[in-house]
């Protein structure tokens, strides 16, 4: 990377935000100057970026005029994306988008940079880079070497166990507050504000809003990211739970590979152990597999329970576990913008 490159990241203080600047620091990235952007009720507060801090500025349609912005990371809701975004690539710069706003709009692509780099190269025609749902990244990073080592995937079925961390700081502080009402024998109390019930001590079968087909908005988002993200046409079904963890998403997987398929385990332990950013750990009779506890803080999708399908062949069974604020979001969006340089510097 040949010079230093103007960031600015909306959603500043919020959970995501404060993620990238930390991977920002963490991976030596050439940052340059530094424009933090955050909600009215939250301009003036600080955040630190290598030993410096910085005040926050109130994000308005305005505020990236003149400020020579290469790089704006948005991550502050899908409605603050549709609304301020176009005057950020106005003012000149790629916009790399956390929400849901733009992914499946057909001009902008939709990367996790270790499977479709190239789709990186569309970027010029909105301006946008979409950044997919946590649980789409870290699925698709295990679904991959599998696709490509049996040469194509039938059908997937996934059931994810999400932790609070997927609706923010609100979500991660109502557990915590939550747990300390249950101990203090005030639960009935308890308010819930940030999930439809209450979340300690319980699991909800339900993540965003219905839809018509009776799955959620969050299970759609599932189907469509995955094949738009595989240029595939793959059958795929969620179920995505919300469970009482604070950070990293689980997820049981299930892989329907073509019928002439005979799975071999090893052969796909290997794929998996041999593509980047993943990790298998796998060793049932040790106990060592992966779990939210263990992938917290680390940019790194674990698989582990591989198994054959007990009837058929040519299914597979397996278990996924990746930090949602990181491999889900953050990492993947200074991924991003490492491989976005990687192409304009060439």
């Amino acid at each position: 990377m040949s010079r230093a490159y103007n960031i600015a990241v909306v959603g500043a203080t919020g959970a995501v935000g404060e993620e990238i600047f930390r991977i920002l620091e963490e991976q030596n990235f050439p940052v340059g100057e530094v424009l933090p952007l955050s909600s009215a009720r939250s301009a003036g507060a600080e955040i630190e970026f290598k030993g410096k801090k910085y005040k926050t500025e109130e994000l308005t349609e305005t505020v990236f005029d003149g400020r020579d912005i290469d790089i704006a990371f948005f991550s502050a809701g899908g409605s603050v994306s549709a609304r301020f975004a176009p005057y950020a690539v106005e003012a000149g710069a790629v916009v790399i988008d956390n929400t849901s706003h733009f992914r499946m709009d057909p001009r902008v692509p939709l990367v996790v940079p270790e499977i479709n780099p190239e789709d990186i190269s569309m970027w010029r025609e909105t301006g946008i880079i979409a950044n997919p749902n946590c649980s789409t990244i870290q699925m698709v990073l295990a679904l991959k070497p599998l696709y490509d080592l049996y040469g194509g995937i039938e059908r997937v079925d996934v059931a994810t166990y999400q932790a609070t961390s997927g609706a923010g700081k609100s979500g991660m502080e109502e557990l915590v507050q939550q747990m300390q009402d249950f101990f203090a024998f005030r639960l009935d109390e308890s308010k819930h504000e940030a999930f439809f019930h209450q979340i300690a001590l319980n699991v909800i079968p339900q993540i965003d809003s219905p839809q018509p087909n009776g799955y959620t908005r969050e299970e759609m988002k599932m189907v469509n990211e995955t094949n738009k993200i595989l240029h595939a046409d793959l059958a795929v079904s969620a179920t995505c739970v919300r469970v009482p963890v604070l950070r990293s998403h689980s997820e049981a997987v299930t892989v329907t590979f073509p019928e002439h398929v005979e799975v071999d385990v090893d052969k796909v332990r290997l794929a998996l152990s041999e593509f980047p950013d993943v990790e298998v750990q796998d060793d049932l009779e040790h106990g060592i597999y992966p779990m939210p506890i263990t992938a917290t803080d680390t940019d790194i999708t674990y698989v582990g329970r591989i198994r054959r399908d007990l009837f058929a062949p040519n299914i597979l069974h397996m278990w996924v576990v990746a930090d949602q604020l990181r491999v889900g979001a953050a990492t993947n969006a200074v991924r991003i913008a490492q491989k976005w340089i990687e192409m304009e510097e060439v």
